[in-house]
């Protein structure tokens, strides 16, 4: 008999995490190695928030169990955040609290798919959304986008996956680990498509706030009115307000969706953490002063490493035009000798540059796209600048 069950067998390890966790036992070890691995913002939760949780604590209602779906004055907030910041309109019925937004992500799926019924994804996606899929039962069907169309798919590639099982639709704008964004004629066209077709869609909205220039966000709920009633919004604090170790994120959807994934949810982990719901209920209801400065240090290391990766010779990158994330190419380099090795894959590659140079990169493999390297620029600047330097100077020895 099978110790572990097939279901939970089949399941890869998050890519992202391990790189991160190889990286920091490094560290620990005392080699200064540069952490471009995991996304996550450099800089502390803002004051008001955390104070908000320490208010928390010594409330007695937040030490018992509250509703599993959301402290309603939390839902009640991220009800009009939503109407804030995407112009989408929904009521709190509509909206669940979870356990940040990977539970989100996979609650979304658990809920619409059924064994068989097949998710298209555009990849590079980010590592979570097919295990997810498949954990639910689900089938993740890619359509893969390069640097060539700055990582944006077309509804004709859409239309070309598309089968008598397809069910949903995974939208990302901006996008991890890419950092491309949507412009809002696109992803009209997309939302019409899916309208057309019958097609759920979920879109991931973590990154709202972050795009860069004249780039602006649009909700394909609010291109597209129309799609409401087949549509999942996943959200959360963890990006926008430096609070990813905090756990909390959302769903929002029609109310029957949303009545359902809170009845998995109630069997999984009942209530989120109610001091982190009262933070997340400051972070919402605040304002966007704290997420602005966050946005302008971004914005400043996006243009730095964009510049630097494409003067390495070999090494390709678009601009991102959000979230915090490039996704160069790096197939000038793949079988080339390097320090003895002639790596074939960017995951070779990925782990010679962390051994050689002690820098952390995730490779392509694990966004569905082989021969790139995701760089999160999440990071002190001096970090950064340091941490090219050094890919480059590796580089610079291929053969």
């Amino acid at each position: 008999m099978k110790r572990i069950s097939s279901r939970i067998g089949a399941i890869a390890e998050s890519a992202t995490l391990a790189v991160d966790a190889k990286a920091k036992m490094m560290k620990e070890a005392g080699r200064p190695v540069v952490l471009f691995g995991a996304g996550e913002p450099d800089f502390p939760t803002p004051d008001y928030i955390v104070e908000a949780a320490r208010q928390a604590c010594g409330a007695p209602r937040f030490h018992r169990y509250t509703a599993s779906a959301g402290l309603p004055e939390l839902r009640e907030a991220i009800a009009a955040k939503t109407r804030r910041d995407s112009g989408y309109r929904v009521d709190s019925h509509q909206v669940l609290v979870t356990n940040g937004g990977k539970q989100a992500v996979y609650e979304a799926f658990a809920t619409l798919l059924d064994p068989g019924d097949e998710a298209i994804i555009i990849a590079p996606y980010w590592t979570t959304y097919p295990e997810a899929i498949k954990l639910a039962g689900g089938v993740p069907v890619a359509v893969t986008t390069d640097e060539g169309t700055g990582y944006l798919a077309d509804v004709a590639q859409l239309e070309a996956v598309r089968t008598s099982r397809t069910k949903l639709l995974v939208f990302v704008s901006p996008s991890n680990p890419t950092g491309a964004v949507y412009p809002r004629e696109q992803v009209a066209e997309i939302g019409r498509w899916a309208v057309d077709q019958g097609i759920w869609v979920v879109t991931d909205e973590i990154y709202e706030h972050l795009t860069y220039g004249d780039t602006g966000f649009t909700s394909i709920v609010t291109a597209v009115p129309e799609l409401a009633d087949q549509s999942i919004v996943l959200n959360g604090v963890a990006k926008t307000y430096a609070m990813t170790g905090w756990r909390v994120g959302w769903l929002i959807g029609p109310r029957d969706v949303v009545k359902a994934a809170t009845n998995l949810q109630s069997h999984a982990t009942s209530n989120v953490c109610n001091v982190a719901q009262a933070a997340a209920l400051a972070a919402v209801s605040g304002d966007l002063t704290a997420v602005a400065e966050m946005k302008t240090a971004f914005d400043r290391r996006r243009q730095t490493i964009v510049r630097m990766l494409n003067e390495i010779p070999g090494v390709v990158c678009p601009e991102p035009r959000g979230a915090f994330y490039a996704y160069p190419s790096v197939r000038g380099i793949l079988g080339r000798e390097l320090r003895g090795r002639c790596p074939s894959t960017s995951a070779e590659l990925a782990d010679l540059v962390l051994t050689e140079a002690e820098v952390a990169v995730v490779p392509g493999e694990a966004f569905g796209t082989p021969g790139y390297f995701r760089f999160s620029y999440a990071l002190a600047d001096d970090d950064l600048v340091e941490g090219v330097q050094r890919i480059a100077k590796l580089f610079a020895e291929a053969q």
